[in-house]
């Protein structure tokens, strides 16, 4: 878990395909309310794909030109109203499983943001990959092995100050 850093610069050498298939399945395998599972996973491999969808944010998504790979997370908001925290679960275990694995990762938003041509993030994505409705976009996770190790942050202590016990 301290291995854990957003990366937003790759080595351009590739995620090998095991450590692809081993992130995505720590995503599906994530808890869910109710076991309703509302979300979807797309890959994205393809270069010029990762380029335009560099473009889905006025700023934040630039690290996508230079990924290897994307995971784009929707999930259909009919089927859960956890949708958001069920997307949030897969990101974060996909996110985790990344680090552990010694590949890059960064956790790009989606949902409420909007993309550099004026569109919403949303609609700049789901014409780009062609999401079907009613499926909302919630995160892009970007990837790509590490251009340098990133230095562990030292814990800060003062975040103790947020743990609270019995009352706030």
């Amino acid at each position: 878990m301290a291995r854990r850093r957003s990366l937003r610069r790759y080595s351009g050498e590739p995620v090998p395909q095991v450590l692809l298939d081993r992130i995505l399945e720590a995503g599906l395998r994530s808890a869910s309310g109710r076991s309703r599972r509302p979300w979807e996973l797309i890959v994205v491999r393809d270069r010029a794909m990762l380029d335009d969808l560099a473009e889905c944010r006025e700023q934040g998504a630039g690290m996508l030109a230079g990924a290897d790979a994307a995971i784009v997370v929707v999930a259909d908001p009919t089927l859960a109203d956890t949708w958001v925290e069920d997307c949030s679960i897969v990101m974060a275990n996909m996110q985790l499983e990344a680090a552990a694995s010694g590949v890059g990762s960064c956790w790009i938003q989606g949902r409420l943001r909007q993309a550099a041509d004026g569109r919403s993030t949303h609609e700049f994505v789901a014409n780009l990959l062609k999401v079907p409705a009613p499926y909302q976009l919630e995160a892009i996770l970007s990837l790509g092995m590490p251009g340098a190790e990133a230095p562990r942050r030292p814990f800060d202590e003062a975040l103790l100050g947020k743990v609270h016990k019995e009352t706030f």
